[in-house]
């Protein structure tokens, strides 16, 4: 079973040694799950469509995981440009290999105008998953839960650059993924079990 990752420069761990995608490939394995990383840095989700045949086709996996919304927002992409590419990566998975989808959102901003954008990115992915039928992972609720809960500041989890996390933010959004994951993970091996008892 495979797992592909496919986002922009918080899926590749810009500026940290392990980011979540390498947490992520710990629970993984022992899960029996390939995770695959096709993620470059500063990839916004038009990249995304235009390299679908290359970096998601290829592997046809059984678990799709489409990390985008941070490096759209600020380049800008529109967000009407945002949701048509992610319906576009959603609709060409399921044609060609019809894996599990799973679209998370990111971490919480200080600066108001900032998480104000970012809002309506986090929102245009819900809409996509209600529509589309895919696994939403809401990191950002996540993310300020646990803000709450240990008594931290969005800065003690993030970069110089407040849009990528640190090794510790990093952590935090593994946590919030692995639960996503673990679901779909016992869907596909149920999916798995029923074909072969139809074999």
């Amino acid at each position: 079973m495979k797992l592909l990752v496919r986002g922009g420069s918080i899926a590749a761990g810009v500026g940290v040694a392990r980011g979540y995608v390498d947490i992520l490939k710990e629970f993984c394995t022992s899960q029996g799950v390939e995770v695959i990383n096709r993620t470059n840095p500063q990839d916004n989700s038009f990249d995304g469509i235009w390299t679908f045949q290359d970096d998601i086709a290829p592997f046809a996996p059984q678990i799709l995981l489409i990390h985008f919304g941070v490096d759209d927002a600020f380049f800008p992409v529109y967000r009407s440009e945002f949701k048509e590419n992610l319906v576009r990566m959603v609709r060409s998975a399921r044609a060609q290999f019809n894996p599990f989808i799973i679209l998370p959102t990111s971490h919480t901003f200080d600066e108001p105008y900032e998480m104000d954008a970012m809002n309506i990115y986090y929102r245009t992915i819900r809409e996509v998953c209600m529509d589309l039928d895919c696994e939403m992972a809401p990191v950002h609720t996540f993310w300020a839960g646990y803000l709450i809960d240990h008594g931290l500041n969005n800065l003690d989890l993030v970069q110089k650059d407040v849009r990528l996390p640190n090794e510790r933010g990093h952590e935090i959004f593994a946590k919030a993924l692995s639960l996503k994951l673990e679901y779909c993970i016992s869907r596909m091996k149920l999916r798995m079990d029923q074909l072969k008892s139809l074999a």
